[in-house]
């Protein structure tokens, strides 16, 4: 198993092809290796496998004519070499890679489907200066394209890898996201069904797919009729026997043998499923009859299973049946992963997968994958059975559909003995429509639906059991699945492989009867058969398929501040894809068990924001792993991220976009400074905590002359009440609000702000109703509701008063943990500035002192400000004009407080001496 990248089209680079195989050297650490001849260059990373020694690549014929590089394994490889020896072809190496190359040399691109393994080449023909792509015929290695420009800029080149991050390392092509994967992917959870990536301009080969590549341009075709011969296959609709179950039996032997040959240690992966767990015993009992085919096994099995103790798809108990059926040794290795480690290795599992997944699933197999590196190189996977041989629950309804409409009475038959399969989608068919909840389009923007509106998604063969079990095998499932396993096993350089998906053994099982898939209910009726006896019953006839997974639901809400982390982020909400309000209200319903989504719908979510965050914004990697750490140790509610600088904001270093000075109506001038402050909190002195930082602000001033000196008459202390609620501990983590269903429902009909906030969300509205009543948010609703029918706004918070108007919801400018809170207003805060006052002319040389006009508690941001408490005489009109254009910065600024100095003068603007809205002066902005 190995990494291959390269280019065609470009100058002589070795440098990019070392980045390439830098970028992907975990696919193969043995060895390391580039070729470049005129327009090519080919780069490979070895994991050694078959002849350890020999097998260097890229790989060359003695003529020279011919060089691959090439990614898997070929199985049937010896008896190729026989044949190919007959034809006069010699060999210096004992591995596959050599017969691969001759192969190709012997018989062009028909040689692929030659091939029994999975592979993904790349080989070079110096003669007709063409580049030859190939991937195996279900697509189990990845083969990656991406065309960018020459190296003059005039004319086109080509990028392949195996994986993604390798063409990215080149600096030949930018990331950039693919908003109809995107729209796919979380509109109606499809992935890896085509030839696009995630990525714009990056593309995939389609399993049995070929590219040709010269200076003609790119040529796609598919050299495999393996799909073809798949759906053209019309096998009779019964009449399985024992001959049926004995040959498959033979062929699964035959191909998991096959699968064995390696010259270094191989393990199995084992769910405690009936795929699993046949390959394990199928193993086993070559072990114990001293079959050479299972040498590489060792004197015992290893199995590697991921278990769930305590949780509701715990498998283990399966897993312990499984051994036990097992006659010869077996050393059962069993990771116990939890949802705190999922977040520890959240950030590297997304770079692995390079593609968002469907599930947290894949996540449980990255953690088998990471053991068994420890003890083996190769493992052998359960992977294929289910599209095959109908393990899923709709191929089961195909096929019922389609026996109803050939015969009625059989039809009948198989429903009734399908029943307990049946009642679980009508259950989940019900409970969807009886919690309601809405759907998972009122998720998603309204651009970003409407630029979509026309992509839908329909499942191929959706009344005929064959062509379902085509389309699922190389469009709708397999292929993701692949992908998964892929990443997984080579991110730990261990080469993954899948006996059921071997050619043969697949053509053999579409030319059996229909019940040899489904048979009295049952599915997989060949495999169940050809284990019964073999495998305890527990096994062979057990219903609940889990497979490899995790326990997402519960994982979910352990993790639920995460979630709130991610969803209440800056860039969550930048994104073009969703709505923000709805995912919030959404995933709060979810989390108290109602509504109509799962848990995959917000793991789609947090998927794509997770992705863009690796691959497409443009952020240090330094900085992304102290993002990934921040998460994981939240503190209490806060209103400002902490800095090691406590330095006041002074000249240059104000808020960017806001000015000092602002000239007010009656044109007089007001000079506002902000103050930094370091991190707010519950248990702060909020009274220590101002006099200590206008201190050293009022330093600047000196002793009172700047400002009785000066055209400033006055000074104020303006203070945010975001940080005198928290310190009166009434700032709370959304996810520790407990939401009435009233709360839920009424927070829909309120209009959300551009900035969020108000009580457009069931947390803020929770509390609106906590603080005032329900009775009077009742009374408030309704006066508002007849308020905009006779165009009158703000009636609603007229009614329901300044206390609820203060409240503030999670804004996604605030930086962490603010912008997980949500704050009640500050409890009367005209005693708390009186308070202030009192302190802050105690703490100021006299002078200062008798220019200070007190305290006022604002309630400010990029829509107005309210005062909500002074003991200043100013008129409070005045006072909301100077901050006017909110000069605060309570995000990353971190500026909740601000010294503003007042002119009573009047400062004339030749202009417009008396305007009728407070505004900047021009010239003025720091």
């Amino acid at each position: 198993m190995c990494g291959i990248a390269g280019y065609f089209g470009l100058e002589s680079d070795h440098g990019l092809l070392e980045r390439m195989g830098t970028a992907q050297r975990h696919r193969g650490p043995d060895d390391q290796g580039t070729f470049v001849d005129g327009p090519v260059g080919l780069a490979h990373q070895r994991l050694s496998i078959i002849d350890r020694e020999g097998g260097h690549q890229p790989m060359a014929t003695a003529d020279g004519r011919y060089v691959l590089a090439y990614n898997g394994e070929v199985y049937n490889y010896r008896a190729l070499r026989t044949e190919l020896e007959a034809l006069s072809h010699t060999f210096m190496t004992h591995s596959d890679t050599e017969v691969v190359l001759h192969a190709f040399a012997e018989w062009g691109a028909d040689s692929f489907d030659r091939l029994n393994g999975m592979f993904a080449i790349a080989v070079w023909d110096r003669d007709e200066q063409t580049l030859t792509l190939a991937r195996d015929q279900f697509g189990i290695k990845p083969v990656h394209l991406a065309r960018v420009s020459d190296t003059d800029g005039g004319g086109e080149a080509w990028l392949f890898s195996s994986e993604i991050k390798a063409i990215l390392a080149t600096g030949r092509h930018q990331a950039a996201p693919n908003d109809r994967v995107i729209y796919r992917y979380l509109r109606h959870r499809v992935h890896d069904d085509g030839v696009e990536t995630f990525f714009d301009g990056i593309e995939r080969l389609l399993p049995g797919e070929m590219a040709t590549i010269s200076s003609r341009g790119l040529e796609r075709r598919q050299y495999s009729t393996l799909q073809q011969d798949l759906a053209a296959a019309t096998p009779p609709p019964t009449g399985a026997g024992p001959e049926t179950v004995a040959a498959f039996r033979e062929g699964l032997a035959e191909s998991i043998a096959l699968r064995l040959r390696s010259d270094v240690p191989v393990g199995t992966s084992l769910s405690g499923g009936l795929d699993s767990s046949a390959i394990a015993v199928g193993i086993d009992r070559m072990l114990t009859a001293h079959d050479a085919s299972a040498e590489a096994v060792g004197h015992q099995q290893q199995t590697f299973s991921a278990v769930f103790t305590g949780y509701r798809n715990d498998e283990e108990r399966w897993v312990d049946d499984a051994v036990a059926a097992c006659h010869g040794a077996v050393e059962s290795h069993r990771i116990r992963p939890t949802s705190a480690e999922m977040l520890d290795d959240l950030a590297d599992f997304v770079r692995t997968q390079e593609e968002p997944t469907v599930s947290t699933g894949p996540y449980a197999q990255y953690r088998v994958m990471q053991e068994a590196s420890k003890h083996v190189t190769v493992m052998l996977d359960g992977q294929g059975a289910d599209e095959m041989l109908a393990g899923y629950v709709p191929q089961t309804v195909s096929h019922l559909r389609s026996l109803m409409a050939r015969d009625r009475k059989a039809g009948i038959k198989e429903v009734l003995a399908s029943r307990d399969v049946l009642s679980t989608v009508v259950r989940a068919r019900l409970r969807t429509r009886l919690q309601g909840g809405g759907s998972f389009g009122e998720l998603l923007s309204r651009d970003f639906k409407a630029a979509h509106a026309d992509d839908s998604y329909v499942v191929a063969g959706g009344a005929n059991l064959r062509q379902r079990l085509v389309h699922d095998l190389f469009v709708a499932s397999l292929p993701s699945l692949l992908r998964y396993e892929d990443r997984n096993s080579m991110r730990f350089s261990v080469e993954g492989r899948v006996p059921f998906l071997d050619p043969n053994l697949v053509r053999a099982v579409f030319a059996m009867p229909d019940d040899a898939v489904i048979k009295d209910g049952w599915n997989k009726a060949v495999l169940r058969d050809a284990e019964e006896g073999i495998l305890p019953a527990s096994i062979v006839r057990r219903r609940n398929k889990i497979g490899f997974t995790s326990p997402q639901n519960d994982w979910f809400r352990e993790q639920r501040e995460y979630f709130y982390q991610v969803f209440l982020s800056e860039s969550f909400a930048s994104r073009p894809y969703f709505n923000r309000t709805e995912v919030l209200n959404a995933f709060e319903l979810w989390l108290s068990n109602g509504g109509s989504l799962d848990s995959m719908a917000f793991w789609r979510i947090l998927n794509v924001e997770l992705w863009m965050r690796e691959f497409i914004d443009p952020k240090p990697a330094a900085e992304s792993a102290e993002s990934a750490e921040s998460v994981t140790s939240i503190e209490e509610p806060a209103s400002v991220e902490s800095e090691e600088s406590a330095e006041p904001l002074v000249g240059s270093m104000t808020n960017a976009g806001k000015s000092l000075d602002l000239v007010l109506p009656d044109g007089s001038t007001v000079r506002r400074h902000p103050v930094r402050t370091p991190l707010v909190t519950t248990s702060d002195d909020l009274t220590k905590l101002v006099v200590d930082h206008v201190g050293p602000r009022l330093d600047v001033l000196g002793d009172g002359r700047a400002v009785s000196g000066s055209s400033f008459d006055r000074w104020y202390v303006f203070i945010s009440e975001k940080v005198v609620a928290t310190t009166q501990r009434r700032s709370f983590y959304v996810w520790d609000i407990p939401v009435s269903r009233s709360a839920r429902l009424l927070s829909r009909h309120v209009t959300r702000t551009p900035a969020g906030i108000g009580l457009g969300s069931p947390f803020t509205m929770q509390l609106a109703i906590d603080e005032v009543g329900l009775p009077r948010v009742l009374v408030a609703a309704a006066a508002g509701g007849v308020g905009r029918l006779v165009g009158r706004r703000g009636v609603f918070y007229t009614v329901a008063g300044s206390d609820v108007r203060a409240i503030d919801g999670p804004t996604e400018y605030s930086v962490a943990p603010a912008n997980m809170s949500a704050k009640l207003g500050p409890k009367d805060p005209s005693t708390v500035a009186a308070t202030l006052s009192t302190a802050i002319r105690a703490a100021v040389p006299p002078a200062l002192a008798a220019t200070f006009a007190g305290t006022v508690v604002v309630d400010a941001n990029d829509l107005g400000c309210n005062v909500l408490g002074t003991d200043a005489t100013t008129p409070v009109g005045r006072l909301e004009q100077m901050f006017g254009d909110n000069p605060l910065g309570q995000g990353s600024q971190q500026t909740p407080l601000a010294v503003v100095l007042d002119s009573v003068r009047p400062q004339p603007d030749p202009q417009d001496a008396a305007g009728s809205h407070a505004r900047p002066t021009t010239g003025l902005s720091a």
